[in-house]
Order: structure tokens, then C-alpha cells, then sequence
């Protein structure tokens, strides 16, 4: 990985390439950085494409062609990606990517209060149910996590944190980037930003975005 997209990432928490290797595959792409993940069997690219109706425990299925809420991926996992590359097929002006600063949101929201507020996974998984923190210290960095869809507060810490991190939310003015051009692709930290998509509006429907999650950088 080049000094520059590290320094982007640190910096910035996402890095921005355009049209970059446009036709190339993405999980070779993405293999050239770092350390791809297979989250689901035998796919390591997820291609995203807007539906108006989809299964009810997804994105789509809620929200349909409206816009998703800031969230960071998989945060109902014990320890979710570090890394996602989002790689543009077909790609709209209109359908921007919104990120947000998790850092700023934690100055805001209380670094004290997310570290001790807890939240679990909607849903147990293999008939168990986790707790998990919002912001937690790793020997890998900092880890801030978040999605009011698939994590629910626990306890009277954990409604007030989460009544907080939306409150500033709300107020926070977020980075809006736009995948365009087949290849234009943006890496983000998963750990450090929370990420939303914008409303598919009418002749916008043919958005195709791949995604690639990463455990680590070379």
C-alpha cells in the first residue's frame, strides 16, 4: 500500500482513487492492498444494488430505495472488518456515499460514556447474545461501532449513549463522495468512520457498487 493511502486513511479515515483499474476484478484489487475477508461462503466481493424491496433483516428490506442511516459495518460482530473497499460499476452523481468522522462523534458524543455503555445484536447468534461496547480500546486501535438497526441499547447507560451518538448525529455535517466512474474507489476505516447511503432517486435504480471487506492492510 502506498504511503499516501496510509497517510489518507490515518488522516481522513477513507481514501479516494478514481477510475482506478476500471474492469480490474475487485477482490484482486482489494487482495493487492491487504488481507481480504470472506464473510459469507465462497463470496469475497458483494456487488450493492438498489432494491425497493428486499429481505426484512437488511438495508434494502427497511429502507428500500430510501436512504440508510450512518452505521459502521457488520458492528453486531464480536470484532467487525477493519477495513471496506467500495469500487464503483455503475455509479450515479446523484448517490453519494455520506461518512462521518467517528472521532468527532466520540468528542461530542463522550468517550467516557460510549467505553462504558453497552449494546447487543438484535438478533443471538448459535443461541447466544454478546455485549458489546460502542468504543473499546484494541491491541489492534481504537474501535468505535455503530447501527441502530442491529444493536440495541442495554440498560440505562446504554439508551442514554445511544439517545447521544443520535442526537449528534443529527447535528454533525458529514463528507459527501460520489462513485461516478466504473473504478473509482474508496477505501474506509471501518473502526474510525460511520458510513450512509444517500436515496436512490428516479433513474438512479442501475447504482452497482462492489464492496470488499478487509481484515488488515499491507
Amino acid at each position: 500500500m502506498s504511503p499516501s493511502i496510509k497517510e489518507d486513511l490515518q488522516a481522513s479515515g477513507y481514501c479516494l482513487m478514481r477510475e482506478f483499474r476500471a474492469g480490474d476484478d475487485s477482490t484482486s484489487v482489494a487482495a493487492d492492498f491487504g488481507k481480504t475477508m470472506t464473510p459469507w461462503e465462497g463470496r469475497n466481493a458483494q456487488q450493492l444494488n438498489p432494491r425497493a424491496a428486499d429481505t426484512p433483516n437488511s438495508y434494502s428490506g427497511i429502507y428500500g430505495m430510501g436512504s440508510f442511516p450512518f452505521h459502521t459495518d457488520l458492528a453486531h460482530w464480536q470484532e467487525p472488518p477493519r477495513y471496506l473497499m467500495l469500487r464503483c460499476i455503475r455509479g450515479y452523481a446523484e448517490v453519494p456515499t455520506l461518512l462521518v468522522d467517528g472521532r468527532s462523534l466520540i468528542r461530542d458524543a463522550s468517550i467516557n460514556l460510549l467505553m462504558r455503555a453497552l449494546v447487543k445484536p438484535r438478533r443471538p447468534k448459535n443461541g447466544a447474545v454478546s455485549l458489546l461496547r460502542l468504543y473499546e480500546a484494541t491491541d489492534r486501535g481504537n474501535r468505535i461501532r455503530w447501527d441502530e438497526v442491529f444493536l440495541q441499547p442495554v440498560g440505562k447507560l446504554g439508551r442514554l449513549a445511544v439517545d447521544r451518538v443520535r442526537r449528534c448525529l443529527a447535528q454533525i455535517e458529514a463528507h459527501s463522495i460520489s462513485l461516478m466512474q466504473p473504478g473509482d474507489t474508496m477505501f474506509i476505516d471501518n473502526w474510525m468512520m460511520l458510513h450512509a447511503r444517500s436515496p436512490i432517486p428516479a433513474g438512479c435504480e442501475g447504482r452497482k457498487i462492489e464492496r470488499v471487506y478487509l481484515e488488515s492492510l499491507d
